[in-house]
């Protein structure tokens, strides 16, 4: 006889439960003991660590497993509880979840607690016998994503945990539910410049030596690079300024030191490395320096048997074929592809990071049966 885990709540009440427990990056604690709770009875193992320390910790994960017969596919679900801060000005208490109508209130509503609770009712309806699906959650992908997935991803290589695919839950969607899933993401690297010059009096400047016409001169040789044209996949690369500093309170002073930051979000024709190398010839062509701070590598998981099982399993759900896509930020996927081919699919991000970020409640709804159908589509794979 089927061996079935015992049934969930709907992924709505899941979603309640969650975004009532206020988990601003990075989190620990409460928001872990729900979603424990909620596993747990399913016959999930659940394994949670934190990790790190001040500034960028602790953080807390969670590694949850329901192993299926031997010799069956392994299929992972990823993502976050934690959530950026709510600012002010909510109609409602941010972590207090409201229906209204027909949407669901409340902080993480959609990034991303309401497609955490669709992974977790999907799974409660999937039999045991099926194959082997987990759970990897992180309290830090808001943040500096320092000790989050990626020590996750260290402690399932110690302890033999290796899924086949793995589905990351971020809200792709743009429009309705099921219109964009991402098969990759573009590379992010920050560079920090710095120009030393030699403080003196701006009537005297054979006296001293000004490092802001160097920085000027750098920022503006960066900025006419063209990185790329785009690829089939990807758009162009483009390198923007962030930031400029002298910060010098005084008129009549030629300042010693200006700083500037810049941000290169970058496709798979480059990498981290070769672009922080780029920049600091560049920069010292200058008279300046050049820290590089890689965020993520670019990737792609190529067109193929995944994709096509998730399209499947949203036109199913939705009547809509979706585009595959690699615009946007950067998510926890760039650290996952190093384990296993893995997609993004949620919900419709409009609200995510807003005041009164809300989902539709029929799309929680239908994300559960959504992932239900890939995951069983993947199994039978």
């Amino acid at each position: 006889m089927s061996q079935t885990a015992q049934r969930a709540a709907s992924a709505i009440e899941l979603a309640e439960a969650l975004i009532a427990c206020p988990s601003v990056t990075p989190a620990t604690g409460m928001v872990f003991d729900c979603l424990e709770s909620q596993l747990a009875p399913l016959g999930f193992e659940v394994h949670r660590f934190v990790a790190g320390e001040a500034p960028d910790g602790p953080v807390e994960n969670l590694y949850a497993v329901r192993r299926g017969p031997v010799g069956t596919r392994h299929f992972s679900f990823a993502g976050h509880v934690d959530v950026v801060p709510p600012g002010e000005g909510w109609t409602t208490a941010p972590f207090l979840p409201e229906r209204r109508g027909e949407l669901l209130y409340g902080r993480g509503a959609v990034d991303m607690k309401g497609s955490v609770a669709a992974m977790i009712a999907a799974a409660s309806e999937i039999p045991a016998e099926a194959g082997t699906i987990s759970f990897i959650i992180t309290g830090d992908e808001e943040g500096p994503a320092v000790h989050g997935t990626r020590a996750l991803m260290d402690w399932m290589a110690a302890n033999g945990e290796k899924p086949d695919l793995i589905l990351v839950g971020e809200p792709t969607s743009v429009h309705r539910l099921g219109d964009m899933m991402k098969i990759g993401r573009r590379g992010s690297v920050n560079i920090f410049l710095t120009v030393e010059g030699v403080q003196g009096h701006v009537a005297y400047p054979h006296l001293a030596d000004n490092p802001i016409t160097r920085l000027v001169a750098m920022l503006a040789e960066l900025d006419a690079l063209v990185l790329d044209e785009g690829t089939e996949w990807f758009q162009a690369s483009n390198l923007e300024v962030t930031d400029l500093a002298v910060g010098n309170p005084a008129h009549n002073v030629i300042p010693a030191r200006a700083e500037a930051r810049i941000s290169i979000r970058f496709n798979d024709r480059h990498t981290g490395a070769e672009l922080g190398a780029r920049v600091s010839a560049i920069a010292q062509k200058h008279g300046g320096t050049a820290r590089p701070v890689i965020s993520g590598e670019a990737f792609l998981t190529q067109p193929g048997e995944f994709s096509a099982l998730l399209a499947r399993a949203i036109e199913a759900e939705t009547g809509v074929a979706p585009e595959l896509s690699t615009s946007g930020g950067t998510s926890d996927a760039r650290f996952l592809k190093d384990i296993a081919p893995v997609i993004e699919f949620g919900l419709c991000n409009a609200t995510m990071h807003k005041r009164d970020e809300a989902v539709a409640l029929a799309d929680l709804e239908a994300l559960a049966r959504i992932y239900r159908r890939v995951t069983l589509a993947a199994f039978e794979g």
